[in-house]
């Protein structure tokens, strides 16, 4: 039997103990079967095809110094090379299966021919080259898509927009696109060889520190860092770090990519603070408002403190917004909030709950003196004229106060609390204020 007819004959057996080799090499322990056998049973076809063919001396030479004559077609060798090379394989994986492929043929012509000599020795020398110029097509056109994928990453890497860079397992920049050159404002052979910390950069101990972990984990990480380059592009800045491995899987470097978020990092605090804070007085509004009063009553529970709330409502401000106009009006709440803000320690909480209500958490109060010394503060700053221009402006404030724990032990309870001694003081005339506690008490007793 002539080795073309041997191979057809006896390609399933060949193709196994190729597929037992092939599922050694790294990039192709997660291959099916199908992808691996396609190529390399119509590789198989194809040579036994040129086996039967009749070749001249000169054709024969040929075959062991490179590809064949090209003829239009993509030869099953050459499909092999570029599916290959897409798939991540390795140079050295990609000949392994050639070799593999031919050790196999041999292994199994051998068995069935022990004696070899004639059209059997001619028949397996004509093998041999062919499978040499597979490897030939085959490499050639590994190297021609690795060329061209090299190309089209090196232009994608030069028109960038966002910085891209790589540093060996030391931090040191080993490569920097365009970008990171033009945003460091540095060459990129100025930049080669350095460290963030070499180049004085302000983040760079958090950095090298992720940087570090994505080494030793081979894990990815996210992070942000704030930091004006020389170029004066950007401030805030977003960033991915990601390990490189070479062909035994260790961490050979890692490659960033960051991003400015300046824009957007502004964008989303003004949306945050818009919110969060009264944009009339710029102090923060209900919502903020009620958050501080949950985190300060968890911390005063967890270090057994007090606190205090101080609801207020302003007298005689209606009066004032309906003769000159809610310009007038606004005006006035704008300065009341920087009269409140003056009465207080900075680590206190003045927000407006709306319309012409203010609130004070007062942390710390272990006193009831000191709360009453700090509501009197507020009722004297508020009762100083207010003016507009000329005019002369008189408003005052009723102030309920209501204690945590002393009184009630949940938000809502202690923001009720201070608002209904707020309508006691109210009631009892303008420039009052009025505990809950007290009127409570007074309450207890007339029930009895």
């Amino acid at each position: 039997m002539r080795l073309a007819a041997f191979i057809r004959a006896e390609i399933e057996s060949i193709l196994r103990d190729w597929e037992a080799f092939s599922k050694t090499l790294y990039h192709a322990k997660n291959m099916g079967k199908k992808e691996l056998r396609d190529h390399a049973r119509e590789m198989l076809l194809e040579i036994a095809d040129d086996l039967d063919s009749q070749q001249d001396k000169t054709r024969q030479a040929a075959k062991s110094k490179g590809p064949a004559p090209k003829d239009g077609e993509e030869t099953w060798a050459e499909v092999h090379g570029e599916d290959r090379q897409t798939s991540g394989f390795t140079v050295i994986e990609t000949v392994s299966e050639f070799r593999a492929l031919r050790a196999s043929v041999v292994s199994h012509w051998s068995k069935a021919h022990p004696s070899m000599a004639g059209q059997r020795l001619e028949d397996l020398t004509r093998f041999h080259e062919a499978i040499d110029q597979a490897v030939a097509e085959s490499l050639e056109k590994y190297a021609t898509v690795k060329e061209m994928e090299t190309r089209l990453f090196g232009a994608i890497l030069l028109a960038s927009p966002d910085p891209i860079y790589v540093l060996d397992l030391e931090g040191r920049f080993i490569y920097v696109n365009k970008a990171t050159a033009d945003l460091f404002a540095m060459e990129p052979e100025t930049i080669i060889g350095k460290s963030t910390f070499d180049l004085g950069f302000s983040f760079a101990s958090d950095f090298q520190r992720n940087l570090d972990k994505v080494v030793a984990d081979q894990s990815t990480y996210r992070g942000k860092f704030v930091h004006r380059f020389a170029s004066g592009s950007g401030e805030r800045f977003e960033y991915l770090l990601a390990p490189v491995l070479d062909e035994q899987q260790d961490t050979e470097a890692t490659v960033c990519i960051s991003r400015d978020i300046t824009e957007q990092a502004i964008a989303e605090e003004k949306v945050w603070h818009n919110a969060h804070y009264d944009l009339l007085t710029g102090l923060p509004n209900r919502r903020l408002f009620v958050d501080r009063l949950e985190q300060e009553i968890k911390h005063a529970k967890r270090r057994s403190q007090t606190l205090a709330l101080l609801f207020m409502d302003l007298d005689g401000f209606k009066d004032v917004n309906d003769s000159l106009g809610h310009e007038a009006g606004d005006r006035i709440l704008a300065d009341v909030a920087e009269r409140l803000m003056d009465c207080v320690r900075a680590n206190d909480t003045v927000a407006r709950l709306g319309g012409d209500e203010f609130t004070v958490i007062l942390t710390g109060a272990n006193q009831r003196k000191d709360i009453e010394r700090v509501a009197q503060t507020i009722i004297d700053a508020l009762a100083m004229p207010f003016y507009l221009g000329e005019q002369r402006i008189q408003i005052s404030a009723s102030i309920g106060i209501s204690f945590y724990p002393g009184d009630v032990a949940t938000p809502d309870a202690l923001l009720e609390a201070a608002d209904q001694a707020m309508y006691k003081a109210k009631k009892a005339g303008s420039n009052q204020m009025f505990f809950y506690d007290t009127f409570e008490k007074l309450d207890t007793l007339i029930e009895q």
